[in-house]
């Protein structure tokens, strides 16, 4: 299978993004994905943390939903959309949630974020959880074949979530995100390879990447990584598609050639 992750600059204004979503994905379609994903908050890069109140979706209900519909059933793809902000019973929180659809435009599934970041070096503060509420339960689907997970941003530092994602195995785990810069230079590779390698499967994430109108700075280097820890592709910054193949061979080799995963205690 034929995948793509999307590599945006998302900006504070929903439109604009979805414009930008849709040329993406056409991209990646016509270089022939079946799978394409979009990075986390890929709707809306908001001048403060609460502009997702404002933006906020009912859950089968509103333009972005539809946007995401629209592009997985005209191209006939799958489309993890990335994250989009939906209500809660608290109207002054939001979860932070990635939604699946199948090639038809229906929503399969749903993920919400788990572990909202909180981060200060003295110069960027970020609290998630003043605005959103952290999901409860991993996630993972079945796209033609493929056993796919769901994570999110901050998910990727918490080994034990992609534990959970691996009973049954995951064939692909995906991780939209919107990094820090700092963060970033610091982790993003060394994370998502590790994710790789200890999990014996595919690692994709699909990020933010680049300087924003709001002033924030995202790392981007959207990446495909294989079982081993390969790189397939990376992008810096900038928007972009970054494909990649999965490779049923692939797999089966590295789990045979070191089967990890039936070595596990715990």
């Amino acid at each position: 299978m034929k995948i793509a992750a999307l590599q945006m600059v998302s900006t504070p204004d929903v439109d604009r993004n979805l414009a930008a979503a849709a040329r993406l994905a056409a991209e990646a379609s016509a270089a022939g994905a079946r799978l394409v994903a979009l990075p986390e908050y890929f709707c809306l890069m908001g001048r403060n943390d609460r502009d997702k109140l404002g933006v906020a979706e009912t859950l089968d209900d509103g333009p972005i939903q539809a946007a995401l519909s629209t592009i997985a059933r005209d191209h006939q793809v799958w489309v993890i959309g990335g994250t989009l902000p939906l209500r809660t019973a608290d109207p002054e929180r939001v979860r932070n949630s990635t939604l699946v659809y199948a090639p038809d435009g229906s929503r399969i599934t749903r993920y919400d974020k788990m572990h909202l970041f909180n981060f200060d070096n003295g110069r960027e503060r970020y609290d998630e959880g003043r605005v959103l509420e952290a999901g409860t339960e991993p996630v993972a689907f079945d796209a033609d074949g493929w056993r796919i997970g769901l994570s999110v941003c901050y998910d990727l530092r918490f080994p034990e979530l992609y534990r959970a994602l691996m009973r049954p195995a995951c064939d692909l785990i995906v991780v939209p995100a919107a990094f820090t810069y700092p963060t970033g230079e610091a982790h993003w590779e060394l994370l998502l390879r590790a994710r790789a390698v200890e999990n014996q499967c595919y690692v994709m994430a699909p990020a933010q990447g680049g300087v924003h109108e709001n002033g924030r700075r995202t790392w981007g280097h959207t990446l495909i990584a294989d079982p081993w820890g390969q790189l397939l592709g990376c992008r810096d910054e900038g928007e972009g598609v970054v494909m990649g193949e999965l490779s049923r061979a692939r797999l089966d080799e590295v789990r045979t050639r070191l089967p990890a995963l039936s070595h596990r205690r715990l």
